[in-house]
């Protein structure tokens, strides 16, 4: 659930009713729920600053105000990562049980747009995902239309392997999220063998503050041979099952290890058989998983 802006008076209602979507934007645009709840709050001061009588359509003029805010942080924030500890996942959040807000962004999807550049990122999410047309995305990222049109076919091209070619009914997802940490934490190798496909790349991220694989361990047999050393720790010290839930657009399942470390595990299903596993572990990123878990 969406916190209100901070303040005691209760936000103004055209930037309250487009909110959701904002922060949506944002996040999708940066990876950080909390950076992105920031830019929303940035925006909705400058939009009680605007002479808002003059605005024919608020909410395109606040997607315009939050994307340049975006394309801002985003300097910064490419600074951070290229000194970032150890692979970089997204901060995890959880989908609404209701399918009304959801797009088809999945975990693999944002990794994939982390390699594209701002502009692009902006023009293809502004377009493709968000719905706004060309004259308007023009206008937020502040390109001629000609030049918006060849950044959004640019970042289909790069994002075309990204995208979910292979779909998981949702309950079939958790069912092969409970298998998935059933066998990893009683230690049955095999029954964990069958749940992997071959070509399984499994991604951990500690941010530097806590252990986790420094790259992603790829192939069924060295995801195998890291999860029986996982499984002798499991043995003397549980992981304690949170729950499970759709994690970006993942099935997986969120898990308190010792000592009290909050961890997300998000798997990417492929014709029944995890293709890939996230795991966020850097403190830093779950510290809204225990609200919104």
């Amino acid at each position: 659930m969406i916190a209100p802006c901070n303040g005691a008076a209760a936000p103004e209602p055209s930037f309250q009713a487009s909110r959701p979507g904002l922060v949506r934007l944002a996040y999708r645009m940066l990876g950080s729920m909390a950076d992105a709840e920031d830019v929303v709050q940035d925006a909705y001061a400058r939009w009680l600053a605007a002479d808002r009588d003059t605005v024919r359509e608020p909410a395109a003029f606040l997607r315009i105000v939050v994307t340049r805010l975006c394309l801002n942080h985003l300097k910064s924030a490419r600074r951070r990562r290229e000194t970032y500890i150890g692979p970089w996942l997204p901060e995890p959040i959880f989908d609404p049980d209701a399918g009304d807000d959801l797009d088809d962004i999945t975990l693999p999807l944002m990794m994939a747009l982390e390699r594209l550049s701002p502009l692009e990122r902006a023009a293809f999410l502004l377009h493709d995902v968000f719905g706004m047309a060309f004259p308007e995305v023009a206008r937020a990222i502040g390109r001629e239309e000609a030049a918006c049109r060849k950044l959004t076919s640019r970042a289909r091209t790069h994002l075309r392997e990204a995208r979910p070619r292979f779909t998981v009914d949702r309950e079939e997802g958790l069912k092969i999220a409970a298998a998935f940490f059933a066998a990893s934490r009683s230690g049955d190798m095999g029954a964990l063998r069958t749940l992997l496909a071959d070509d399984v790349v499994a991604t951990a991220d500690g941010g530097g503050k806590v252990p986790a694989s420094p790259e992603p361990l790829i192939g069924r047999d060295a995801v195998l041979v890291r999860h029986e050393a996982m499984a002798r720790d499991f043995a003397r010290n549980s992981s304690r099952l949170v729950r499970y839930a759709v994690i970006d657009g993942l099935p997986g399942f969120v898990t308190v290890e010792t000592p009290g470390l909050i961890q997300t595990t998000a798997l990417q299903v492929r014709q029944g058989l995890v293709a890939a596993i996230y795991v966020v572990r850097n403190p830093d990123k779950t510290l809204r998983v225990s609200r919104d878990a």
